[in-house]
């Protein structure tokens, strides 16, 4: 039996065809208004830190020129920057020191805490992740002036714990969400298998899930680092000459002293390196952030 479409089917399909070209030009224009909005975005954040690293290039006589690029460039003021009592070469040390310890330490503890909230449920359990969201909400001024006490109380003063451990503190809570998340997604019937095979219950944590919580592992062990490097407030109450982190040194550079080249200098030795890890490492970053979102 032979079917002939009818006058609608004809009319259907011109206006189908017709259509098309419209749909492809709102298509273009959607990815023209998204390319112009993620450039304007990018700009906004990228173009202190250009200017930053620009002015870190010029010499000191042509400090305020608006020149996109320095007309007489010199190295000299990075030499400088390290020149009072290499305070600059301290500060960077103790941050890395105090950073990568806190973060191995935030990812011991929390990955053994998200495991334990993500495996059984207990009663309690909803409040002590309330509680931890609410640790991680308090703002670090608040808590400067009753930690120096404590820490004077105890002759911590000015000593690397008595930063370390707030720093801990901030850390935790991100660490426990970040790996939290992604072991509730994981179907318990692998470390099932790993025992029936006679792992012990840390041995199927340890060679099993672990493994398999790699990407956000990583993800949490860079927010941490990058959180506890970046922090300002605490350490400028918490830490000595002796103790000083990067963050603190910035800071008391005196641009009618030092010079504004020589500040933009330190700057770019200490952030430029954080930029550049987080854009060589943000496809893992992303992914281990949304690791746990989607659930079977």
């Amino acid at each position: 039996m032979t079917v002939t479409a009818g006058p609608s089917t004809g009319l259907a399909a011109r206006a189908a065809a017709a259509a098309r070209p419209q749909r492809r030009r709102i298509r273009r224009l959607s990815a023209l208004r998204t390319g112009a909005q993620a450039a304007a975005i990018v700009l906004w954040c990228l173009l202190p830190v250009y200017w930053m690293v620009v002015s870190a290039f010029r010499d000191p006589s042509t400090t305020f020129e608006l020149t996109p690029l320095p007309t007489r460039p010199t190295l000299g003021n990075f030499a400088a920057a390290f020149d009072p009592d290499d305070l600059l070469l301290r500060g960077i040390a103790n941050s890395a020191m105090i950073s990568g310890g806190v973060t191995l330490v935030s990812l011991v503890i929390g990955a053994s805490a998200a495991y334990g909230l993500a495996r059984w449920t207990f009663r309690g359990r909803d409040l002590l992740l309330g509680a931890l969201l609410a640790a991680s909400m308090l703002p670090g001024a608040s808590l400067a002036t009753p930690l120096y006490g404590v820490w004077a109380a105890l002759g911590w003063s000015y000593s690397y714990q008595a930063i370390a451990l707030p720093y801990l503190a901030l850390t935790l809570p991100l660490t426990v969400f970040t790996l939290q998340s992604f072991f509730q997604g994981l179907p318990w019937d692998l470390e099932d298998a790993a025992r029936v095979d006679g792992c012990t219950r840390p041995q199927a944590f340890l060679h099993v899930i672990l493994p398999l919580a790699a990407p956000s592992v990583f993800t949490a062990a860079i927010l941490s680092f990058l959180a506890t490097w970046n922090e300002y407030v605490l350490a400028t109450v918490l830490t000595g000459d002796r103790t000083i982190t990067v963050t603190v040194v910035i800071g008391n550079f005196a641009a009618d002293i030092t010079g504004y080249t020589v500040t933009m200098a330190a700057g770019t030795l200490v952030t430029v390196p954080l930029i550049v890890l987080v854009l060589l490492f943000q496809r893992r970053i992303v992914s281990g952030l949304t690791a746990g979102a989607v659930r079977a």
